[in-house]
């Protein structure tokens, strides 16, 4: 929520332009391996402030509120998608993380044969035909950015993703709408999911996870080891082994998945909402060690057990030539106990 009324008609008697509180600034970096990355700055004039990065999928990466991060950034950095390696686990030498990193189209997680890399191709692919736009006129003013992603090979799948990228203006929240059309002849397999991370000073010891959990599925020995705490954030840890659990969430009567992630010690947070008829799945990744500290909340269409897995466990969805599937998410920052304590009665914890 805006520390002001966002009246563009009175903030325009106080501003020579509109960018000293708010819009939108494309420009393209220029050192180290990021050298050539397309991006633009989004600032929504009520704290929130974020970059889109054009040449990587239309993904989000740096994130913050008021001057306090909340996004979880690698040691790589970004990177141009140049640099990737789509091979196992030399795909995370282009894992900047960021916000959101796109998963998919056709296949994400861990395979056997190590021959995939573990997030698929889209979130290394340059965007085509993008638009930025900074929509003064409509009924509620927005900020929106918008192009196309394309996965495509030769004998191939020919899938295309649509993504719109949208903040209101006065407004502290970022709503995601990717469409996903198959514009080949053939049905082809579809994983999708919104690989989101968040990190310091969100993510500190003690900080919580707020979710309506049915039930909860370690994916590995070591993760069923942290069962019992796996809601809540540790202190970083020299040696830290990953630990990813699968969640299956309820919905309210609309269908709609609401989650937090909650720092009481700094009365901050933030929330996810998505329909779950999109997003069957949901994967939290809890990794607490040094230098690698997050916390992902991933709502995906299938869980990270990889292609071949997910197939015979009946779990892979497909898409048939000409259709397109639609997976949206809501992205919002919690300012102040209020804020905090009315997500918390919104969402039912079982």
């Amino acid at each position: 929520m805006a520390d002001y009324n966002f009246d563009l008609e009175e903030i325009r008697q106080y501003v020579g332009d509109l960018s000293q509180i708010a819009g939108a600034k494309r420009y393209k970096l220029q050192e180290g391996r990021a050298k050539g990355v397309e991006a633009v700055d989004i600032k929504t004039g009520a704290g929130l402030t974020y970059t889109i990065l054009l040449d990587r999928g239309l993904d989000i990466s740096w994130t913050d509120y008021k001057g306090k991060p909340f996004s979880y950034i690698s040691n790589t950095g970004v990177a141009s998608p140049e640099y990737f390696e789509d091979t196992g686990f030399k795909s995370l030498r282009n894992f900047t993380g960021g916000l959101i990193t796109t998963c998919g189209l056709t296949y994400y997680g861990r395979t056997e044969e190590g021959e995939l890399g573990l997030h698929g191709r889209i979130n290394n692919t340059p965007a085509e035909e993008i638009a930025v736009n900074t929509n003064l006129n409509a009924d509620r003013p927005n900020i929106t950015v918008s192009g196309k992603v394309r996965e495509a090979e030769f004998f191939g799948e020919y899938l295309v993703m649509s993504r719109e990228i949208k903040s209101y203006l006065g407004e502290n929240k970022i709503i995601i709408k990717s469409v996903i059309k198959n514009k080949g002849f053939e049905e082809q397999p579809l994983m999708f999911l919104y690989h989101v991370n968040y990190g310091y000073p969100l993510v500190q010891e003690g900080t919580e996870l707020i979710a309506p959990i049915n039930n909860v599925i370690p994916s590995t020995s070591i993760a069923e080891e942290g069962l019992d705490n796996h809601r809540f954030a540790e202190a970083p840890q020299a040696g830290y082994d990953e630990q990813v659990f699968y969640l299956d969430l309820a919905t309210d009567q609309d269908g709609i998945v609401t989650v937090a992630l909650i720092n009481e010690d700094l009365n901050y947070g933030i929330y996810e909402k998505f329909a779950k008829n999109q997003f069957p799945r949901f994967i939290q990744w809890k990794q607490m060690g040094k230098g690698t500290y997050v916390m992902g909340l991933e709502p995906g269409t299938n869980y990270f057990e990889g292609k071949p897995m997910e197939k015979e466990m009946g779990r892979l969805q497909t898409i048939k030539p000409g259709e397109n599937r639609i997976f949206e998410l809501e992205i919002g920052v919690l300012d102040g106990k209020e804020q905090i304590n009315n997500i918390k009665n919104k969402i039912k914890i079982k």
